[in-house]
């Protein structure tokens, strides 16, 4: 398994973010409920992710509810590939 950087999630999380016509703020401090990146939007890129990857993410439910911005997804993916 190929780890990505936090800079290729963060792209991908863009080009989610932009297929919806939403644009990606240059601060990692952003609320996701603010700039519109919503649940279904995440499991859109955590499934980018493992494709890119060529393995399966294990997380679970409880560990989403934590994740509030653009840093916490990035830190969240990264600590998952790490897993």
């Amino acid at each position: 398994m190929s780890a990505l950087s936090r800079d290729a999630i963060r792209t991908m999380m863009a080009e989610v973010l932009q297929a919806q016509g939403k644009s990606m703020p240059a601060e990692d401090s952003a609320n996701l409920e603010e700039i519109g990146f919503r649940s279904l939007d995440f499991s859109e890129l955590a499934l980018r992710v493992e494709d890119e990857i060529g393995d399966e993410l294990n997380f679970d439910a409880p560990e989403l509810r934590q994740i509030a911005t653009i840093s916490d997804v990035l830190d969240f993916l990264e600590q998952l590939q790490a897993a």
